[in-house]
């Protein structure tokens, strides 16, 4: 009986996410491809496919996200691995700082991002003088910004437990210093390297509040081209067939990039502890490199983000900050900002609940220890299932609730709870991320001593694995929480006028010229800011040690 009760939880555990995958994201992606396929009848129909294909500013649009997607994951490699050595294998006064402000970038809201660079390029800007705004180099540029981190913390954490008594083998041989890297550290890095490049080009390619701010039409990427197609063009069967040549591409280049990665894994001998020493001559280069993008990247477009936001027409004030809390400030929006922010915190709030418990029944489920070969591969199979909606871009999950929740049976138009579903949708597979690694370190043995003991299976996942979830579970929450309060791909699409968000907010401010929109515009970006690294620096006092984490 105990065993058949616990047989029936991982059951309904396994079913009621597989439910919630099935009505927020297969059938809304699944419509969306139809869309592209079929005409207004219903009938089969690619006249979409070929009127998009011949217009040349797709293939501008297709050229410019693959080539900026490239560009900012090379720049942030190239710039990332000096700073993994830096910060992971050399030990110097105020080192956990610089991977504090390091880590910062990540965690603020790309549409934060975008108003920080702008501020600093813009005209009035510490760097107007390089006339970077609304450029190329611009774009790339923000996308480093957030994405460094990425690069600093996967190649740092597994370079700090290298050996070093390799590379003092090959030093001894007689090989340089460059050649000791190439030949010795390099290929062990590989794994690391590979992996981050490719969660890096996923995110430059979904890029959307970078582009949408410091872009706008000229620099459109896939992301920001079906946002603009859908709300001010409204030609969704135009937007469908981008949202299918974005699925396309983020295929490929995952598929090009687990091959990479498969290439180069290989059997390290890793140090149980890391390992780091005092910096000499031979580090000043590295140090030098990662001084210079702390402060001149990640630290400068910050400062003058609040810098900006306590001026107005070039006078110190706290005009900006108090227009937040008035309704009638400007015209941009219906809400004050303060508002907005009070319903980002509640949709935030109820988008993490929902992902929290959808994700705990899914990391439950796919960490099981199942004997046969046939459980373990349909445990791999949903495990991989549950990560598709890392794949596709916000937009593209907003873009196919816009026209699938709205008509019965899920007629979701006036209800509150689609943000948050929507939302949940992005956070979700974050979740099983963090919770998955969490469960999979439990030792069996814990387990077997339990049942030995006399518990029933049920028993033992409360106790086990209950005890385990308890705090990762509150770094789940946590990252989930950050994640949704800065979203605003999804939400672009589906907030209603008089319940945005504070990112939508952000938007519809910068993008109005008025000295009084822009000052709210950078203070509201301020408080966003500080609203996530307030989260994230609680989750990091709780973080436990075997958390997994986003990359």
């Amino acid at each position: 009986m105990a065993e058949r009760r616990y047989r029936v939880v991982l059951a309904v555990a396994a079913g009621l996410p597989l439910v919630f995958l099935a009505l927020f994201f297969a059938w809304p992606a699944a419509t969306l491809v139809a869309r592209g396929f079929t005409s207004e009848a219903g009938s089969w129909d690619l006249s979409a496919f070929q009127e998009v294909s011949a217009r040349p500013r797709t293939w501008r649009i297709i050229g410019l996200t693959l080539g900026m997607a490239t560009a900012g994951t090379a720049v942030s490699v190239l710039l990332g691995i000096p700073g993994a050595y830096a910060l992971y294998r050399c030990r110097f006064p105020g080192y956990l700082l610089a991977r504090a402000i390091v880590a910062v970038p990540f965690v603020l809201p790309t549409v934060v991002v975008g108003v920080a660079f702008r501020s600093l390029l813009a005209p009035g800007g510490w760097l107007d003088f390089l006339q970077l705004d609304g450029t190329v180099t611009a774009v790339v540029a923000a996308m480093v910004f957030f994405n460094y981190s990425l690069v600093v913390r996967n190649v740092g954490m597994l370079w700090a437990r290298l050996d070093p008594r390799q590379v003092q083998a090959a030093r001894a041989l007689g090989a340089t210093p460059l050649r000791a890297f190439a030949t010795v550290t390099l290929p062990s890095l590989m794994p690391a390297i590979a992996s981050a490049a490719s969660v890096v080009f996923l995110f430059c390619a979904t890029a959307f509040g970078i582009v949408l701010i410091l872009g706008g039409v000229e620099l459109a990427t896939i992301e920001s081209e079906i946002y603009l197609l859908t709300t001010t063009f409204l030609d969704l069967r135009a937007a469908a067939v981008l949202s299918i040549v974005q699925l396309v591409v983020i295929a490929v280049s995952l598929a090009v990039a687990g091959q990479a990665r498969k290439r180069s894994e290989r059997a390290l001998n890793l140090r149980p502890d890391p390992f780091a020493h005092t910096p000499g001559r031979a580090d000043v280069p590295a140090l030098a490199i990662t001084a210079v993008v702390i402060v001149g990247l990640i630290v400068m477009p910050v400062a003058q983000l609040l810098w900006r936001s306590l001026h107005r027409a070039g006078e110190f004030t706290l005009a900006n900050y108090r227009d937040l809390a008035d309704a009638g400030a400007t015209r941009a929006v219906r809400v004050s900002a303060v508002q907005a922010a009070g319903t980002s915190i509640l949709v935030a709030l109820l988008a993490a609940a929902i992902a929290l418990v959808v994700g705990v029944a899914v990391a439950l489920v796919v960490t099981r220890r199942p004997r046969t070969r046939a459980r373990r591969r349909a445990l791999a199979i949903l495990d991989a299932t549950f990560m598709l909606p890392l794949g596709v871009s916000a937009v593209t999950v907003g873009f196919g609730f816009l026209i699938t929740m709205n008509r019965p049976p899920l007629d979701l138009r006036s209800s509150f709870w689609l943000v948050p579903l929507a939302q949940a949708v992005v956070a979700v597979p974050l979740v099983v991320r963090i919770l998955s690694p969490v469960l999979r370190a439990i030792s069996p043995r814990q387990r077997e001593v339990a049942a030995t003991l006399g518990a029933s299976p049920l028993r033992v996942l409360a106790t086990i694995d209950g005890a385990h979830l308890l705090r990762a579970g509150g770094v789940a929450a946590g990252f989930a929480l950050a994640v949704s309060l800065g979203e605003f791909g999804a939400t672009s699409f589906l907030a209603r006028p008089e319940s945005p968000t504070l990112p939508v907010v952000i938007y519809r401010l910068i993008s109005r010229p008025g000295a009084v929109d822009q000052g709210m515009a950078m203070a509201a970006s301020v408080v966003l800011a500080a609203l996530a690294a307030t989260i994230m620096v609680l989750v990091e006092r709780t973080r436990p040690a075997q958390a997994g984490g986003f990359a």
